[in-house]
């Protein structure tokens, strides 16, 4: 992804088409977010028609999307819905999720989560889980290491998932640290200025400032006010620019 000049033109600050463009990238991983949200939603609805509630086997509707998912989004790593503890009849909790092997195989996460044994069977703490149900829009969690699916530094992205208005889980997606940075650091390092990119919770997702590695924490205002509100800022003379329609901002030194 290179600099365009022509690009950069239709505004006076480069920082500002960059931020598009880091949510230009993002959007196309939120799309498979939204579509995994949809399913699962139409899929629960169905259930919930039938006047029961539904139960792990239920899930499996969504594989094949799952599947197509995968082979079509470069960046998506791994997708699927995360149930609620509760939700489903036969077990305390489900992750109905999928993932690319080393070798492009597609292939089910399979976990024990049976909380008298399972170090797993808790994954409420976590941002991708808990920022959505608690705020009741899209994150980006991370990076972090990902013990629980994949062992790679990685985001995950989310959305709350909801039967008649009640939240039910979350339906995500995972994405490589590392090929994030590859679609992101050549635009960072084309600022005049030092830059990295953090979430809602101030944790660097990406960095092309030594001062601010990624998976640190940015000291600074309630980054998650200043994606909810959309608009450029500053703080203790850092520039902070929203990226356009997801949950990352642009700082810059």
């Amino acid at each position: 992804m290179g600099w365009s000049p022509g690009l950069a033109a239709l505004d006076t600050e480069p920082e500002t088409w960059v931020a598009a463009q880091v949510g230009g990238a993002l959007e196309a991983v939120f799309e498979t977010v939204a579509a995994t949200r949809a399913a699962t939603e139409t899929l629960l609805g169905r259930v919930v028609a039938e006047d029961r509630r539904p139960a792990s086997a239920d899930l499996a509707a969504l594989r094949p999307g799952l599947h197509l998912h995968l082979t079509r989004e470069e960046l998506v790593s791994g997708v699927g819905f995360v149930a609620a503890p509760g939700l489903l009849t036969d077990v305390p909790a489900w992750l109905e999720w999928w993932q690319c092997g080393a070798d492009g195989d597609v292939r089910p996460l399979l976990l024990d989560l049976d909380p008298g044994r399972s170090a797993y069977s808790d994954y409420t703490h976590w941002d991708w889980f808990a920022l959505p149900r608690d705020t009741g829009r899209r994150a980006v969690a991370g990076p972090y290491v990902d013990y629980l699916c994949s062992d790679e530094y990685s985001l995950t992205l989310s959305e709350p998932v909801r039967i008649q208005g009640r939240f039910a889980g979350v339906a995500a997606a995972d994405v490589y640290l590392r090929h994030f940075e590859t679609a992101v650091l050549p635009l960072l390092r084309r600022l005049p200025r030092p830059a990295h990119l953090v979430n809602a919770r101030g944790r660097v997702a990406a960095s092309a400032d030594p001062a601010h590695l990624a998976g640190s924490l940015t000291k600074g205002p309630d980054f998650g006010e200043l994606i909810s509100g959309a608009r450029p800022g500053a703080y203790d003379g850092m520039r902070l620019v929203p990226c356009r329609g997801v949950p990352l901002v642009l700082v810059l030194a």
